[in-house]
């Protein structure tokens, strides 16, 4: 029987990722305090790094207005087959 996976917050993953940069415990002490596996903890902290980078190239401004602009072309999508299908309920008789 496999283990339930656990979902853990955004808040808790940057807190465990910053105590993991910052160094002032071993990640053997950070296990032992949050009961996470050590090579989450590693992965967490990898991509912690990584993202910092792209916070001070622009990147993360670029994805946000990428994504907003397709969140707006997907409520437009979404408004139009609304449209469409209430017509054909009428026009089918319903």
């Amino acid at each position: 029987m496999a283990g339930k996976r656990k979902n853990y917050s955004a808040e808790f993953k940057a807190k465990v990722a910053l105590e993991a940069i910052r160094g002032e415990a071993t990640v053997a002490e950070l296990v032992a305090k949050h009961g996470v596996h050590q090579m989450v903890i590693n992965t967490w902290k990898r991509q912690a790094l990584e993202g910092m980078a792209g916070i001070f190239s622009g990147k993360a401004e670029a994805n946000a207005a990428e994504k907003d602009s397709q969140i707006e072309k997907l409520h437009t999508k979404i408004g139009q087959l609304v449209v469409e299908r209430d017509f054909l309920a009428k026009a089918s008789g319903r």
